[in-house]
């Protein structure tokens, strides 16, 4: 290669290099991060540059503001960040919140630091208190700015939920979002806009079966993707790419295919595809590509369009309760090593009391593989057992006379 050639070369390669290390981050984590997860505390520290980067921590969510932020700051100075707490809390005692969002002492802490850290508790406090009526406040201002500049942006539970452009503002009940309750301002809020407008994020996601409301805020605000991730996991948001990390995983769910029967007044969805991320796993939102990690590269690819597949031992004939703790993704690990082609089950309410009003119609779970359904499962098969690309899923309303028959 002429001199000329290699140092045009050497110059596009170091320009690339500086412009990931300037790269929007967002870490998005799924709640309940252990204190002793390695992985994802120093990952958020080297995201924000490594040992020194500055943090300025807001508990705004939290019930014990105090006491949350200590122990977010106490995980990051083990791995070497200087980290503070920024006193912006509604629950926050002894302090005027209004005086603190005005505060230029605040305002320079946000604007020094490399990172912000928002905890978990409850998603309506961040939003109520950092974007009152939709409004940013100069304090939210200056998280955006540090944002824009290159910083990073992290957030666990609560602080995962404002990532998106619409979150779930109070939504404890995941059934009855599916049966239609998806009201402004009381289940789905505005969020804080940080992945854009083309990406919905949940947390607590395989742990509380909350597919079940992801789909239909999704249908209603017109979302193709939507990352739900599990507890004590996060996802490094950075560009186009998505890098799943920690214990447990992510489920990447695309409705650019699916559809629904407009006919039919009660949700039901076709076409969807499901995709389980596991540690190291990555995803490229502008090819819509999912590439497995050396954990999931370490065990020999699945197809399921194979013959010679044995009988699954973890694949169960039918799910009685498909959005139970991890049951999805385990129902998939199984499925993607069967001979079967499909896999049914439901989600419903429970039985109605003698005497008391008759249980609410429930929903068909339908799983299946398409032809482009891939996967490397592990030695567990399921939740942090493997990964499993692109697997269908339909959902059906059903009468309550089939949801007891079908349960039976």
């Amino acid at each position: 290669m002429p001199p000329r050639a290699r140092f045009l070369l050497l110059a596009a390669v170091l320009a690339w290099v500086a412009g990931l290390a300037q790269a929007q981050t967002v870490i998005a984590i799924g709640g309940a991060l252990k204190f002793d997860n390695q992985a994802v505390w120093q990952r958020i520290v080297a995201e924000a540059g490594g040992p020194g980067a500055r943090f300025a921590v807001f508990a705004t969510a939290a019930g014990h503001p105090e006491r949350s932020a200590q122990q977010i700051i106490e995980a990051l100075t083990r791995q070497g960040a200087l980290a503070e707490f920024i006193p912006v809390a509604p629950r926050l005692e002894g302090i005027d919140l209004q005086q603190e969002l005005a505060s230029p002492g605040n305002l320079a802490r946000v604007r020094a630091a490399q990172a912000v850290f928002f905890s978990g508790g409850a998603q309506a406090l961040i939003v109520d208190t950092l974007q009152p009526g939709g409004r940013p406040t100069p304090l939210l201002q200056a998280i955006w700015a540090l944002y824009e500049r290159g910083g990073v942006v992290a957030g666990t539970s609560a602080g995962a939920a404002v990532m998106s452009s619409t979150m779930f503002r109070d939504a404890p009940d995941t059934l009855q979002v599916l049966r239609g309750r998806l009201r402004e301002g009381r289940e789905i809020d505005r969020g804080l806009g940080f992945v854009g407008p083309g990406l919905f994020i949940d947390q607590h996601f395989l742990k509380r079966g909350r597919v079940g409301r992801m789909l239909p805020l999704m249908l209603a605000k017109g979302y193709r993707l939507g990352l739900g991730i599990d507890e004590d996991s996060a996802a490094i948001i950075k560009g186009q790419q998505i890098e799943v990390i920690g214990s447990g995983g992510a489920l990447l769910v695309d409705l650019s295919h699916a559809s629904r029967d407009a006919a039919q007044p009660a949700f039901n969805l076709r076409g969807a595809l499901l995709s389980y991320l596991e540690h190291g796993d990555r995803h490229d939102l502008g090819l819509g590509v999912s590439t497995p990690g050396p954990r999931s590269t370490a065990a020999p690819a699945a197809d399921p369009r194979a013959s010679g597949l044995g009988p699954s031992a973890g694949l169960l004939p039918f799910y009685p309760d498909m959005l139970g703790d991890g049951t999805l993704v385990q129902a998939m690990g199984a499925l993607l090593d069967s001979p079967r082609p499909e896999v049914r089950g439901l989600a419903r309410g429970g039985p109605a009391q003698p005497g008391g009003e008759p249980q609410e119609p429930g929903f068909e779970f339908r799983l299946y593989k398409t032809a482009e359904t891939r996967g490397r499962p592990g030695a567990a098969g399921g939740a942090a057992g493997g990964t499993v690309l692109r697997m269908g899923l339909d959902v059906s309303p059903v009468p309550i006379g089939r949801t007891e028959e079908m349960a039976r």
